[in-house]
């Protein structure tokens, strides 16, 4: 069985009246998740089950077209209710998982009303009075979410490449990180699932002929080195976005160089990362390192198979590292392979995470 984190590991229960002394200190908290019918928003009812966290109560929120639309919380059944008339006062956390538009007009009503947000969108990573976080890697900044009421969660990408990437800092200090990206179609949402099913289908049957329109080029059978919009110095948004916040979550200092792939996976982001470090850091002592590392999974065995692949992952909380090595053509360089659920680490699990530590930091209840 798997330990809820609001289980304390100092915590023993010898007594009837202490274990309830406990739930009652732990209880309390009331949970909105908004866009609750899509991947993320379902997503986040799956993991607030199963880590256990102490809901009170939760209402999920949709837009209007999903009205009423059933969507599971642990053994429960909950109906989406109309985001645009929702009332969000007395309501402790927000979990939103809808577009920037969408969270753009209704994030400040919910913070305005006392309810914290936390952010699955872009709008807000960049603001500097909004703090950005993976728990594992900056719990700490949660305490600034005063200033807006709002939190953020980071981009899929940046998630789990700061998660592996932050032990290290800590010990050699990165001075410049080189990262190719694979990313899965389920990053793209919904719509990006069903263009890989459906053009999959039609290479197959050439009958069931479909226009696709979500990706720029086929992506059966194909890799596509363009993620979100191009900018003015030829990289894309999703790239840029890797680089300002790496900087943001872990050290403004850290030179980033991305380039993001789409690759015909359903679920699983992959990382090819390159790093340079001031002082030398053996990649026996990297390995040991990322063992002991919150929020990692190390499977690196020099041999078939000894890695692990986004097939793997899914359904995972864990970040994967393997192929760690050193990297001779530098004097302070590794190389290692990062793998992780996109929809879990790199979205869902995040913002619950984040919810869990600032419930444990900040809003405290009983």
């Amino acid at each position: 069985m798997t330990l809820s984190p609001w289980a304390s590991t100092e915590y023993q229960a010898p007594s009837e009246t202490k274990t309830h002394r406990r739930i009652k200190r732990i209880m309390g908290y009331k949970i909105v998740v908004v866009g609750a019918t899509g991947n993320v928003g379902r997503e986040m009812l799956n993991i607030l089950d199963e880590r256990q966290f102490p809901v009170d109560a939760i209402e999920v929120l949709a837009s209007r077209r999903s009205i009423g639309t059933e969507v599971s919380f642990g053994d429960k059944t909950l109906k989406t209710k109309d985001l645009d008339t929702f009332d969000f006062t007395g309501w402790d956390m927000a979990l939103f998982a809808v577009g920037s538009e969408a969270t753009k007009k209704y994030a400040p009503l919910a913070a305005k009303a006392g309810c914290v947000v936390i952010d699955n969108s872009s709008l807000y990573r960049y603001d500097p009075d909004v703090p950005l976080v993976v728990p594992e890697v900056n719990p700490e900044a949660v305490l600034d979410y005063s200033k807006k009421n709002i939190i953020a969660n980071p981009n899929c990408s940046t998630a789990q490449m700061v998660v592996a990437l932050k032990p290290l800092h800590d010990r050699a200090r990165i001075k410049r990180v080189v990262v190719s990206t694979y990313q899965s179609v389920s990053g793209a949402g919904k719509d990006g699932i069903d263009e890989l099913w459906d053009q999959t289908k039609s290479i197959y049957n050439p009958v069931d002929n479909k226009e696709f329109n979500k990706f720029t080029k086929q992506i059966a059978f194909n890799v596509i080195p363009h993620i979100d919009v191009f900018m003015e110095d030829g990289s894309t948004k999703e790239e840029w976005k890797m680089v300002v916040e790496t900087k943001k979550i872990i050290d403004k200092d850290i030179k980033v160089t991305a380039t993001c792939v789409r690759v015909p996976v359903f679920v699983g982001h992959s990382e090819a990362i390159n790093i340079e470090f001031e002082d030398h850091l053996d990649e026996d002592e990297a390995r040991d390192i990322l063992r002991e590392a919150p929020g990692v999974m190390v499977i690196d065995k020099r041999e078939d198979g000894g890695y692990v692949t986004p097939i793997e992952c899914v359904g995972d909380f864990a970040t994967f590292i393997s192929r760690i090595r050193q990297d001779s053509t530098i004097d302070n360089g590794l190389n290692l392979w990062c793998v992780s659920d996109n929809l879990r680490k790199g979205a869902a699990l995040n913002a619950v995470q984040i919810a869990e530590t600032l419930g444990q930091r900040v809003l405290k209840k009983g």
